[in-house]
C-alpha cells in the first residue's frame, strides 16, 4: 500500500488527486511535544477519509526524558480523543531531532535513554495501537527496537529499504497534483483497525519484507517494482 504523511505544513491537499494517483493511506500529525497542537489533524483525517483513504497518526517527540515521553503520550491520546476521528492505522511515535532541539538542550543520546523514552510513550498511549518512527541511523545506533515489541516505521530516502519494518518512508519528494509529500510504503495490506482511546485494539500483524531488488534495474525502476509488489 502506498501512502503519504501530512501535517499543517501540507496546506490545501488535493486528496482526490492523491487517491487517483494510487495513494491508499495518510499518516496525519496530531501535534508535537507535550503541548503542541497540529490544527490540521482533524481536517486532514476527515478529508482523507472522504477521498477513500485510510488513516493513521503520528506525534513528533521533543521528549528529553522518559517522563517527558509519558506526558507526550497522554497528550497525544487526548488530541485523538478530542478530534473524534477513526484511525484504521497505528499511531506512530516520531523519534528524531530534525530541528536540533534535543542537541541544543543537552539530550542524552544513549541507546538506554532513547529506548526508555520510546517504551514510556508506548506504555502510556495504550490501549491505542502504537509504533515507532525513526530514521534508519537512529534505529541502527540509538534505539533498541527489538526490545520494544512494536511496529517500526523507518525513514530511508533511497531506492531500497535496508530495514524492512512494517512501513518505509522512501522519499521526501513525492510529487502529486502539483504538491510534494513524503512517500511511504505499508507492507501489510491487511491494516489493523485502530479505535478511539477508550476501546481495546488488536495486535498488529507481522510485517512482510520488501522483495529483493534486481541489480540491473535503475533506482526508479526498483522503487516502482517495490510499489507494485506492495500493492498485491
Amino acid at each position: 500500500m502506498r501512502g503519504v504523511d501530512v501535517s499543517i505544513f501540507n496546506e490545501s491537499v488535493d486528496w482526490s488527486a492523491l487517491k487517483a494517483a494510487g495513494i491508499d493511506f495518510a499518516i496525519c500529525r496530531t501535534g508535537y511535544g507535550k503541548s503542541g497542537v497540529d490544527e490540521s489533524f482533524q481536517g486532514h483525517v476527515g478529508r482523507a477519509h472522504e477521498a477513500g483513504l485510510i488513516c493513521g497518526a503520528y506525534h513528533y517527540s521533543y521528549a528529553l526524558t522518559p517522563a517527558d515521553a509519558a506526558q507526550e503520550a497522554r497528550f497525544c491520546k487526548e488530541l485523538i480523543e478530542k478530534a473524534g476521528v477513526l484511525l484504521e492505522l497505528p499511531v506512530w511515535f516520531s523519534m528524531a531531532d530534525g530541528d536540533n532541539y534535543k542537541k541544543r538542550h543537552g539530550f542524552d543520546f544513549s541507546r538506554k535513554n532513547i529506548t526508555a523514552i520510546c517504551e514510556l510513550f508506548l506504555d502510556n498511549i495504550k490501549p491505542l495501537n502504537c509504533g515507532v518512527y525513526a530514521p534508519l541511523s537512529w534505529l541502527e545506533d540509538y534505539i533498541d527496537w527489538r526490545s520494544l515489541g512494536c511496529d517500526i516505521w523507518s525513514a530511508q530516502w533511497s531506492a531500497e529499504d535496508s530495514f524492512k519494518g512494517r512501513m518505509w518512508q522512501y522519499t521526501d519528494a513525492l510529487k502529486i497534483g502539483g504538491q510534494t509529500f513524503n512517500g511511504n510504503i505499508l507492507y501489510d495490506a491487511n491494516a489493523t483497525p485502530q479505535v478511539k482511546p477508550q476501546a481495546t485494539t488488536t495486535t498488529p500483524a507481522t510485517p512482510a519484507a520488501a522483495p529483493a531488488a534486481e541489480h540491473e534495474l535503475s533506482a526508479q525502476e526498483r522503487i516502482q517494482q517495490i510499489l507494485a509488489n506492495a500493492r498485491k
